[in-house]
């Protein structure tokens, strides 16, 4: 090693950040362990590179006993007081052991560790761009598919959209390029993993803030979310404003911002509908676009007790209880659905809600139940 490998540090500190003085210790360090591999692994060394000429120093290093037992790493209080009398037991003794062929080991060396450096501090730059867009959409264009999982180019990074995490009935090409949730950043040996999903919740909210300007600047709220992926989404949205329809801004004009969400998710159903804090007006929006005949609400349980006509009773419940439980889902209150000519008997219909927003569990009977 030379001033010009020296030049070499002090340019990767300018371009890359990495500090001279980090990439020389490591040097040091990683010198040490070349040493000991090639000239013996029982001396005691210390390497030494010269900040300003780039030479490289060994020194062997014995601790001063007044016995000595291991002479490769010992050495007499007698025979240390010969080299200087300021000498005294427990002391360390150095003299340069510096190897004839040294230079071309420690260029080596060196070379490996300032690139090894280099990967880790780009890899640490990336993790760390991403790492603060967790909960974030990103868009990506599909790289490979690989065993069901999907992999996408970011351009400085691959995100790995897992197969639970992709939406049902959905197919992928590469070069295909899509949305996607940032759930997860991980740091790993080969760089930051950067975990994705198209089911989550959060998809929703990212893609209604990037399509209504309204929500992006805060004059609408959503207020809560409920998702089936790639069957329906309901979504309840408010505002302070009186002179604003939040429903008429997710929408937009003649339908485009929603129907722009609806594109990216292939087709998945959005029902938006406006939040209330009068619970028989929230439940009986969120059973859009089923009609409600009567609503009777329970806010000690939490509980509703909803009529429809019996001709709407399929529609409140929706597909395999779809409907009303994301109704459930997105109000957190217990639901007994019931058909006009039923709420003369004593049977009822229920679901069980779910409170986890990712939850896509079976229905158990039709009961909504948000205390479970």
């Amino acid at each position: 090693m030379n001033t010009e490998f020296i030049e070499a540090l002090e340019q990767i500190q300018q371009d890359k950040g990495i500090s001279k003085e980090v990439l020389i210790e490591a040097i040091e360090a990683a010198l040490i362990s070349s040493y000991k591999r090639n000239f013996g692994s029982s001396h005691n060394v210390r390497v030494e590179v010269n900040r300003e000429t780039g030479e490289v120093h060994v020194y062997g290093q014995k601790n001063v006993v007044d016995e000595v037992e291991d002479e490769n790493v010992e050495i007499s209080l007698e025979e240390a007081k010969e080299i200087s009398p300021k000498f005294q037991t427990g002391d360390v003794v150095e003299k340069e052991v510096t190897p004839r062929d040294f230079g071309r080991i420690a260029a080596q060396t060196a070379k490996q560790v300032v690139v090894q450096r280099i990967r880790e501090a780009e890899r640490g730059v990336v993790f760390d761009e991403y790492v603060n867009r967790e909960s974030d959409i990103i868009a990506g264009a599909v790289a490979r598919i690989a065993r069901g999982t999907v992999f996408i180019n970011l351009g400085k990074a691959e995100a790995i959209l897992a197969h639970s995490e992709q939406m049902p009935g959905e197919t992928y090409n590469p070069g295909d390029r899509i949305k996607t949730y940032i759930v997860e950043v991980k740091k790993t040996t080969k760089g930051p993993q950067i975990l994705v999903s198209r089911t989550h919740p959060g998809l929703i909210k990212r893609l209604f803030e990037l399509e209504v300007p309204e929500i992006h600047d805060g004059i609408v709220e959503i207020k809560s979310i409920s998702r089936e992926a790639g069957y329906r989404t309901k979504i309840a949205v408010n505002t302070n404003d009186p002179n604003v329809d939040p429903v008429g801004a997710c929408v937009g004009q003649k339908g485009v911002r929603v129907q722009a969400i609806v594109n990216e998710l292939r087709g998945e159903k959005i029902d938006i509908i406006r939040f209330s804090e009068n619970p028989m007006e929230y439940i009986t929006s969120a059973l859009s676009p089923a009609k409600v005949s009567e609503a009777i609400v329970d806010e000690d349980n939490k509980s509703a007790r909803v009529v429809v006509p019996d001709y709407q009773l399929s529609l409140a419940i929706g597909k395999e209880g779809q409907n009303a439980r994301l109704a459930a889902k997105l109000t957190g209150w217990k639901i007994d659905i019931k058909s006009e000519s039923q709420a003369k008997e004593s049977d009822s219909v229920k679901i069980e809600p779910e409170f986890s927003p990712e939850a896509n569990d079976d229905v158990e009977g039709l009961m909504l139940d948000s205390e479970e």
